[in-house]
């Protein structure tokens, strides 16, 4: 397991769950990549900090239930639960496929279904 690959996922996953979004997207490479299958693709910081600004009305919530990492992947399997802005939570179970390059985040393929 690379140690550092998930420690860095845990910083950076740390930062969103504290609203830091900047601090979160300092952990990703500039030509970050983020692909929600069957849903959409995120292209370099610019796009991912839309989505959040969007997305994360308030911080999400995370509860990882298993990292696994070989080489320069970590997968992040779990539950997270987002707020809308009507104020609804609702709850997603996610695998997350995180592949680093040089210490940063610079790919995500995101499964994630609600429930």
């Amino acid at each position: 397991m690379n140690w550092n690959n998930k420690a860095i996922l845990e910083k950076a996953n740390a930062a969103i769950t504290q609203g830091d979004y900047e601090g979160f997207l300092s952990y990703c490479t500039d030509d970050t990549k983020w692909t929600f299958v069957g849903d959409r693709i995120l292209q370099g910081k610019e796009a991912v900090r839309q989505y959040m600004a969007e997305v994360y009305v308030e911080p999400p919530t995370f509860n990882v239930e298993h990292f696994i990492a070989e080489g320069e992947f970590v997968s992040a399997i779990g539950q997270i639960s987002l707020k809308d802005k009507e104020g609804n939570t609702t709850d997603y179970s996610y695998c997350d496929v995180w592949k680093f390059r040089e210490g940063k985040m610079e790919e995500l393929k995101a499964f994630v279904i609600e429930g």
